[in-house]
C-alpha cells in the first residue's frame, strides 16, 4: 500500500435525532396536527444533509445513507416491501405517511393541511391498532415488528434507498446505503398463522432485494451495506441455508454491486463458517463485544474478502484506549492486504449520544473519560491513519487517548471501598423472602382487603407541557424550591384525588418528580454522572438520556420516601411506592466498562435495598420495584443465558427481599418475549408481576401459563405506546382471554406500561373504561381466594 492510500473509516449508521432533537419536535408536530407532512420532510432532510456533511468533513470515507428513519428502519423495511397488514386498507404504490405513523402508532387522526405539496390527509377508524413493539436485539431501542402471513405478497413500495443515495449523491458525496438483510428482517417478523416460519417467504421476498440493488446500481453506487445482524444468534441449520440462498441470488441478481455484510452486537460463532462462505464482497465484525472472533476471521476467511473491524464501542460512552486497541489488532492486520480493510464502530452510533462538545457542565474529569458518536468517527479517523501511515503520525492523540485511560484507573471518583467491603459481605440470607409466596400471600390479602381484579397503574401520570416546563424553569433557577414543591404537590393531589374519584383500588403518587424512571435515581446515588443533551432514541420520538455510571455505586440518603409519605398522607387507599429495579438501572445506563456488569448490578442492587427497607419502615404496604429492561441485557446466545439470569435474579431479590411478608412486592416488564425466561421470572418471586400484553392480544401470557406460574399477575389491557383509547368492550375482551390463561384470584388489572408520555385527554377516558371493565367483571365473577 503506498503513502497515498488511506484505510477508509465506516461509521455503518450514525443518530437520527438532531443535536437538539429536531426530529421529535417535528414528528410531535405533525402528530398533534400543528404541523403538515411537508414540514416534517424538510426538517428530516436537513437533518440527513447535515450529518453527510459532517462525517465527510470529519474524514468519514464509507458514509452511510438510508440509516435515517422518521420512526424505524424495521418499519422502513416492510413498507419498502409491501408488507403492510391488511387493516391499515393499503393496496399498492408507496405507503403514505399516515399509514406508515399508524402501523406505529395505530390512529393519528386527521392532520390540517398547511397549504404545502405533499401533504396528506388521514382519517382512519378509531379501532385502528398499531403493530407490536419489542427490542431490537439486546439493546434498548425498540422496533416495530412485521406482520407476515403464510400468504404474503411483496412489492417494492418505496424507493427511500435509492431516494437517499441521490439526495446525498447531488450534494457531492458519495454514500453506501444501508439496508436490513432479508433473513434478519424475516427472522424478526412474526406471523398470525400459527406454526408458520416467515423464513420460508425468502424466496417472495428476495426478487424485491434484486429490484432494489438493481436500483441502487443504476444510480451509481458501488457499494451496499446489507445488515444481518441475525447471523450473531443461534441459527439452525434451515436457518443458515437461508443465508447461502439469499445471498446467493443477491449476488448472480447484481454482480457488480458490492455487498458488505455487516454483523454486529456480538460474535458469529458457529455461524462463521456460514457467514465467510457467502458470495459478498466484505464482512463487518463486532471487536468490541467478540474481540476473539477476528483471529479466527483472519486466518479463515478468503484473502480478498473486506475486513470491516468494528474496534470502536457504538453502544458505550467511554473513550477508547486507542494504542490498546492497535496493539491488539497488529497481528492479525500485518497478515492482511490493507488495501482489504476498513476502520469502523462496532455497530451503528444510533446507540450513543451525538457531540460530547455539548456537555459544557459535565465533570471535566469523568467528560474527559467520554466520547459520544462525534468524538467515536475522531477515534475512527485516528485508528485508520495509525494503519496507513504509522503511529507517529497521530502521536499526539494516541497519548492523549492514553493518558486519558490511566488517569480513569487510577480516579478516587471512581473506587469506594465502603461499597466494595459491602459487596463482600453479602450473605446467602440476603437474597430470600422470609416466607414463600403461598404464605406470603393469605398474609397479604387479610392485610390489604382488594377486591377481586383489583386495579392499579404502572405508576407514572403523564408529564404535561406544564410538568415539564415547571421543572425545566426551577433547574434554571427560574423557580424557588419552594414554588416548585408547591406546584409538584398540586399535582400529586390532583393525581390521587382523581384516581380515587374513577376508584382505581390501588393507587400511585404520578411520579411528577421524576424526569425518567432510571435518571430520578442515578441522580440520587452516588457512581453516576449526567448530561445535559446526550440523548438516544428508545422508538419513535420517545429519546432518553441514560446516566453514566463511572464509579461504585451506593445511596447517601432515601430517594423516594418522602414523596410517598406525602401521596398515602391523602387517601387511605393503598399507594404503592415506585421504584426503578437494579437490573433495569442498570441496562438503561451507559455502563462502566472497567468492572463486570454483575459487579455494578449488585451494588446498585444494595442501594435499591435501603430504600425499600425505608419504604416499609414508612408504611409502605406494597412496592413496586420495576424491572421493565430484565430480558432486555439477555445474551444473545442461549448458552450464555443462565449466568446473566442468575445473576440478575440475585440482584433483584437483593433488592427486594429484605421486607416482612406483609409487605406486598411488585415489579413490572413491558415489550419482552417471556416464554424462554419464565423460569427466571418466576425466581424472582415478585408477589404480582405487570406485563405489556395488549398488543399482543394476551398471548405474552401463553409462558405463565404454560409454566402454571403462581404468582399474580396485571397483563396489560391499555395499549398505551398508541394514543387510542380503548372501549370497556375492548378491555372487557382482553380480560377475558386472560382469565382463559390465568385463575380469577390471579388476576390484577392495569395498563401496558406507565402513562407519563401519554395526554390526560387520552389517560382519563382510557383508566376510566378499565375500572369499569374490571367491576363489570366482578359482577359476573367472584374469584375464589388463593
Amino acid at each position: 500500500m503506498t503513502v497515498s492510500q488511506q484505510v477508509p473509516v465506516a461509521t455503518l449508521g450514525v443518530p437520527r435525532i438532531g443535536r437538539r432533537r429536531e426530529l421529535k419536535f417535528a414528528l410531535e408536530s405533525y402528530w398533534a396536527g400543528k404541523s403538515c407532512a411537508a414540514d416534517l420532510l424538510t426538517t428530516a432532510k436537513a437533518l440527513r444533509i447535515a450529518s453527510w456533511e459532517e462525517q465527510h468533513d470529519r474524514g468519514v470515507s464509507k458514509i452511510p445513507s438510508n440509516d435515517f428513519s422518521l420512526y424505524d428502519h424495521v418499519l422502513d423495511t416492510a413498507a419498502m416491501v409491501g408488507a403492510v397488514p391488511s387493516r391499515y386498507a393499503w393496496n399498492s404504490g408507496e405507503v403514505p405517511l399516515d399509514i406508515y405513523f399508524a402501523m406505529a402508532r395505530g390512529n393519528q387522526g386527521r392532520t390540517e393541511d398547511c397549504g404545502h405539496a405533499g401533504h396528506e390527509h388521514a382519517a382512519h377508524e378509531p379501532s385502528l391498532t398499531a403493530m407490536e413493539m419489542t427490542k431490537w436485539f439486546d439493546t434498548n431501542y425498540h422496533y416495530i415488528v412485521p406482520e407476515l402471513d403464510d400468504d404474503q405478497t411483496f412489492a417494492l413500495s418505496s424507493t427511500k434507498p435509492v431516494d437517499y443515495f441521490l439526495e446525498a449523491k447531488a450534494l457531492g458525496i458519495y454514500t453506501r446505503p444501508v439496508i436490513l438483510g432479508p433473513v434478519t428482517f424475516l427472522k424478526l417478523a412474526k406471523s398470525p398463522a400459527e406454526g408458520f416460519n416467515p423464513i420460508a417467504l425468502l424466496p417472495r421476498l428476495l426478487p424485491v432485494y434484486e429490484q432494489l440493488l438493481r436500483r441502487l446500481s443504476l444510480s451509481g453506487a458501488d457499494w451496499v451495506q446489507i445488515d444481518e445482524p441475525a447471523l450473531v444468534l443461534d441459527l439452525n441449520p434451515n436457518e443458515r441455508a437461508a443465508f447461502q440462498f439469499a445471498y446467493g441470488q443477491l449476488s448472480k441478481a447484481v454482480p457488480e454491486l458490492k455487498i458488505m455484510l455487516a454483523t454486529y452486537f456480538g460474535s458469529l460463532g458457529d455461524n462463521l463458517e456460514t457467514a465467510i462462505s457467502l458470495p459478498v464482497a466484505g464482512l463487518h465484525l463486532d471487536l468490541v463485544r467478540a474481540p476473539e472472533q477476528l483471529e479466527t476471521v483472519g486466518r479463515l476467511a478468503p484473502k480478498d474478502l473486506v475486513l470491516s473491524l468494528g474496534l470502536i464501542d457504538g453502544r458505550n460512552v467511554w473513550r477508547a484506549n486507542l494504542p490498546a486497541i492497535l496493539d491488539r489488532i497488529k497481528p492479525i492486520v500485518a497478515g492482511w492486504p490493507l488495501d482489504r480493510v476498513e476502520i469502523a464502530p462496532s455497530c451503528s452510533m444510533l446507540h450513543v449520544p451525538i457531540d460530547l462538545r455539548m456537555e459544557t457542565a459535565l465533570d471535566a474529569d469523568i467528560r474527559s473519560w467520554l466520547a459520544f458518536a462525534a468524538e467515536k468517527t475522531d477515534e475512527l479517523v485516528v485508528l485508520a491513519q495509525a494503519l496507513s501511515k504509522g503511529r507517529d503520525a497521530v502521536a499526539d492523540a494516541l497519548n492523549a487517548s492514553t493518558e486519558a485511560a490511566a488517569a480513569r484507573a487510577t480516579s478516587i471518583k471512581v473506587h469506594d471501598p465502603l461499597v466494595e467491603g459491602r459487596i463482600a459481605s453479602i450473605s446467602g440470607g440476603m437474597k430470600h423472602r422470609k416466607s414463600a409466596f403461598s404464605e406470603r400471600s393469605r398474609v397479604q390479602a387479610g392485610t390489604l382487603s382488594l377486591p377481586p381484579f383489583p386495579t392499579t397503574t404502572i405508576g407514572s401520570f403523564p408529564q404535561t407541557p406544564e410538568v415539564r416546563k415547571t421543572r425545566s424553569a426551577h433547574a434554571k433557577g427560574r423557580l424557588s424550591y419552594v414554588e416548585y414543591e408547591t406546584f409538584l404537590k398540586k399535582e400529586t393531589k390532583a393525581a390521587i384525588r382523581w384516581q380515587e374519584e374513577i376508584g382505581l383500588d390501588v393507587l400511585v403518587h404520578g411520579e411528577f418528580e421524576r424526569n425518567d424512571m432510571v435518571q430520578h435515581f442515578g441522580e440520587q446515588l452516588s457512581g453516576f454522572a449526567f448530561t445535559q443533551h446526550a440523548w438516544v432514541q428508545s422508538y419513535g420520538s420517545r429519546y432518553v438520556r441514560p446516566p453514566i455510571i463511572f464509579g461504585d455505586v451506593s445511596r447517601p440518603n432515601p430517594m423516594t420516601v418522602r414523596w410517598w409519605q406525602f401521596a398515602q398522607s391523602l387517601t387511605e387507599k393503598p399507594v404503592k411506592g415506585m421504584l426503578t429495579g437494579p437490573v433495569t438501572i442498570l441496562n438503561w445506563s451507559f455502563v462502566r466498562d472497567d468492572v463486570p456488569r454483575f459487579e455494578a448490578c449488585r451494588q446498585i442492587a444494595l442501594a435499591i435495598r435501603d430504600e425499600v427497607r425505608d419504604l416499609e419502615r414508612s408504611g409502605a404496604r406494597m412496592i413496586q420495584i420495576d424491572e421493565a429492561a430484565f430480558r432486555e441485557g439477555l445474551p444473545l446466545r442461549k448458552s450464555d443465558w443462565k449466568v446473566y439470569l442468575d445473576w440478575a435474579v440475585e440482584c433483584f431479590r437483593l433488592a427486594s427481599t429484605g421486607v416482612k411478608d406483609a409487605t406486598q412486592i411488585h415489579t413490572h416488564m413491558c415489550y419482552s418475549e417471556f416464554n424462554e425466561i419464565i423460569d427466571a421470572i418466576a425466581e424472582m418471586d415478585a408477589d404480582v408481576i405487570s406485563i405489556e400484553t395488549s398488543r399482543s392480544k394476551m398471548e405474552l401470557l401463553d409462558a405463565f401459563t404454560n409454566s402454571k406460574y403462581p404468582n399474580e399477575i396485571g397483563p396489560g389491557v391499555y395499549d398505551i405506546h398508541s394514543p387510542r383509547v380503548p372501549e370497556v368492550a375492548e378491555i372487557s375482551a382482553l380480560l377475558m382471554l386472560a382469565r382463559e390463561r390465568l385463575s380469577d384470584a390471579q388476576l390484577w388489572v392495569n395498563p401496558d406500561c406507565g402513562l407519563k408520555t401519554r395526554k390526560w385527554e387520552e389517560v382519563r377516558p382510557a383508566l376510566t373504561n378499565m375500572v369499569v371493565a374490571a367491576r363489570a367483571l366482578r359482577e359476573k365473577v367472584r374469584p375464589e381466594p388463593f
